[in-house]
């Protein structure tokens, strides 16, 4: 099944040649950016984005205005106004699961009843199923190493199986939605196993998604089979799907989803879009790197409650002496919230339980005190006083490896979640169409006059 052809991935010398060239001539310097006072990256000189649109969906709130001045308050996270800490609280009580009940929210701007709920549901899993030998014809063949690619190559081929794929209808849009919220567990679910099947000589057992089970159950059951998971474990997966459902429309991959239904375009186009966004390790791929840091610190430190080994290591990290050298703790730190993400308030409690089910508390026990410690070793060792705290990215990974998901599932984990996010912003930049979005450059090249080919 190895389908690489070196003509399209050696790199030759020519090539690397005029990729010198093309370094060369395209490097514009820093102080261009401070001279013209452009937002580098849509973000302000104090790192907050620039606004740019209107949206009632998500706010990430880290900030007030106390005497004219912005000042870090403890993060919160709201959806359609809502605390989202609340909303969790709400269906914890109830024993009852949250994804379903917040993407219900997200598209449609209120909290359902009951008798919604149960018919949103119902409406959900009648949408969990695959076009007619869709597993066969396309997830199987041209499998692909990363699971962020196979989900984008699904994605698009669904449009070929849709008789009204370029109708941007409310309606129709949020019919497509519905569909691929329902199908995105097995589009990533499958893709995997059909990998790891023809590359990692795995037994491939497809397992067909039950109707009345909820998205991170069914999520369970296509990876481990029916009845192989526990009821905390579900829980814990549900609330992970719950805290990364949205985040306003600022973050990379739902800014691209309203750049892209701006022009007009398919849902299936948009969301593909969304998904590339999501894949850059920049934006859905830290909790790999959390895990990958985590594996090494415990490697290297030999007593995981001796505060001052720790601290040690931490500090290699930052002076790029440890795990990749990058110079970064990750899953420290974020790029609106300072104080705290209330994301990884909320997660820390259920990861507890799970961690204490699974015999991890020594491992969870450890996450706790780096978390502590690391950020006064930012301040102290890159002058950052701002405040630093821990993200959602730090306990997520921790929980997926706990819940046997394999690391290659961890980003398309995080879109099976977004999806929801992605699909009711598509909905609302359709609903108040506009003008497409489209930012300027300043172009800082020198005019030149034409030379004849014979003078260069």
């Amino acid at each position: 099944m190895n389908r690489i052809d070196p003509r399209f991935s050696e790199i030759s010398p020519e090539i690397e040649e005029l990729a010198k060239l093309s370094i060369e001539n395209s490097n514009i310097p820093n102080e261009l950016y401070a001279k013209y006072d452009v937002k580098r990256g849509l973000r302000d000189i104090s790192g907050k984005g620039v606004l740019t649109g209107l949206t009632e969906i998500a706010e990430v709130h880290s900030y007030t205005i106390r005497d004219y001045e912005s000042v870090p308050c403890e993060g919160k996270l709201f959806y359609r106004g809502i605390d989202m800490e609340d909303i969790v609280d709400g269906f914890l009580d109830d024993d009852r699961p949250g994804f379903e009940e917040t993407t219900y929210l997200l598209l449609f701007g209120n909290l359902p009843t009951r008798e919604q709920l149960d018919g949103f549901n119902k409406l959900l899993g009648s949408y969990r199923r695959l076009p007619t030998n869709f597993v066969r014809d396309v997830i199987m063949k041209a499998t692909s190493r990363d699971m962020m690619n196979m989900l984008a190559k699904s994605i698009l081929t669904l449009y070929s199986y849709d008789a009204n794929a370029d109708d941007i209808s409310i309606a129709n849009v949020l019919r497509q939605s519905l569909e691929l919220i329902s199908i995105f567990p097995m589009l990533v679910v499958y893709g995997y196993q059909a990998y790891s099947y023809y590359h990692d000589n795995q037994s491939l057992v497809i397992h067909t998604p039950s109707p009345t089970l909820s998205t991170a159950e069914n999520f369970l059951r296509f990876l481990r089979g029916e009845n192989n998971y526990t009821k905390l474990e579900v829980k814990l997966l549900d609330i992970a799907l719950v805290l990364h459902a949205d985040h306003g429309g600022g973050n990379n991959s739902t800014f691209t989803t309203r750049v892209v239904t701006s022009t007009g375009t398919d849902t299936y186009s948009a969301i593909t879009a969304a998904v590339g966004a999501l894949k850059g390790p920049k934006h859905g791929g830290a909790n790999v790197k959390v895990v990958g840091m985590f594996e090494d610190l415990m490697e290297k430190v030999s007593n995981w409650e001796d505060d001052d080994e720790i601290s040690e290591y931490l500090k290699k990290l930052l002076h790029k002496e440890a795990y990749d050298k990058a110079g970064l703790i990750y899953g420290m730190g974020h790029a609106v919230y300072s104080l705290s993400d209330p994301r990884a308030r909320v997660f820390k409690r259920v990861v507890k339980d799970l961690a204490i089910e699974k015999g991890k508390e020594k491992e969870f026990a450890l996450y706790d005190r780096v978390e502590r410690l690391a950020p006064q070793i930012i301040a102290n060792e890159r002058q950052i006083y701002k405040g630093i705290s821990a993200n959602v990215d730090f306990y997520s990974g921790f929980a997926y490896s706990m819940l046997g998901i394999p690391k290659e599932l961890y980003t398309p984990l995080f879109a099976v979640s977004r999806i929801s996010g992605w699909c009711a912003h598509r909905m609302e930049e359709l609903i108040n169409a506009s003008k497409i979005i489209r930012p300027a450059f300043k172009n800082v090249s020198k005019r030149r006059a034409y030379t004849p080919i014979e003078d260069r």
